[in-house]
């Protein structure tokens, strides 16, 4: 019963704060138009989501994301020394093809897209079997290194998240 009224319960709750942030000021009618949208919008789309993700440990989202914004922060650091301070020849550029763990369709997107937004990768390709990225690091003089970190911060977590 809950799952038909509340057919995407973190898509509603965002919905309202993503509406009261656009109106720009919190009053009780704005949020209340907001709570009508929350609710109104993932039951007019349930049936467009018929296989969604089960997500297994909610709280790990949390510390999944403060990783992430960590990484981001470090990455632009990094990227921002070796384009101010390294002369092109000393620059090591790879690809590196990350085999995956992870199966769900949504956990390898999260995966791809946080491999994209950290300065300095980018995620290039997935494999037809789905079993790995091609990923495009800016400098490394350890490929298996980004390897392992992409699979111990990023990949184990969302198999948590998703498993």
């Amino acid at each position: 019963m809950f799952k038909r009224i509340f057919p995407h319960p973190l898509l509603s709750l965002l919905l309202v704060i993503v509406w009261t942030m656009l109106v720009n000021k919190v009053t009780v009618g704005n949020l209340l138009l907001g709570v009508m949208i929350g609710f109104a919008l993932p039951i007019m789309t349930a049936a467009y989501w018929p296989g969604r993700p089960e997500i297994h440990r909610p709280l790990k989202i949390v510390e999944y994301i403060l990783v992430v914004i960590w990484d981001i922060v470090v990455a632009n650091v990094e990227v921002a020394l070796i384009v101010l301070f390294k002369r092109h020849r000393d620059i090591r550029s790879h690809w590196i093809v990350v085999p995956l763990d992870i199966t769900t369709p949504e956990a390898i997107t999260v995966l791809a897209g946080t491999i994209t937004m950290t300065p300095g990768t980018v995620t290039a390709l997935l494999s037809s079997d789905a079993g790995s990225l091609l990923v495009h690091c800016l400098h490394t003089d350890d490929p298996e290194s980004v390897i392992d970190d992409i699979k111990s911060r990023y990949e184990a977590r969302l198999k948590e998240i998703f498993a």
